[in-house]
């Protein structure tokens, strides 16, 4: 499994648009600029249970949104993929059964375009 972080970043990266601007603005003082609960409490007025349900509520969002959608693990598999083809073509020399192999990778990545 993703590293907890990383995935955040994912999926903020791809549905961050669909939460509203104050939301978006804790989402990001708390996951990117790793402010604690009681900062972002402070700073926006509210308590520091609103800030941790709104945080918690935003997640679920994204987690939703990636459920329904599937960019996320789209774009991952299209990346593994991508590095596969990458490590197959290192050495230089590419044999036939190599641009096979690179071939059906590129069909699996254009399918799931």
């Amino acid at each position: 499994m993703m590293e907890e972080k990383i995935l955040r970043g994912y999926l903020y990266d791809f549905y961050g648009q669909l939460l509203n601007a104050h939301q978006r603005g804790i989402y990001e003082a708390y996951v990117f600029d790793d402010l604690s609960l009681s900062e972002i409490a402070e700073r926006e007025g509210i308590s520091r249970q609103g800030v941790h349900d709104l945080i918690h509520r935003c997640s679920r969002s994204l987690e939703n949104y990636e459920q329904a959608l599937h960019l996320v693990s789209r774009f991952m598999k299209i990346k593994e993929d991508i590095e596969r083809i990458q490590d197959l073509t290192e050495g230089g020399q590419v044999t036939e059964e190599t641009l096979g192999k690179i071939r059906r990778i590129s069909r699996g990545i254009l399918e799931e375009l």
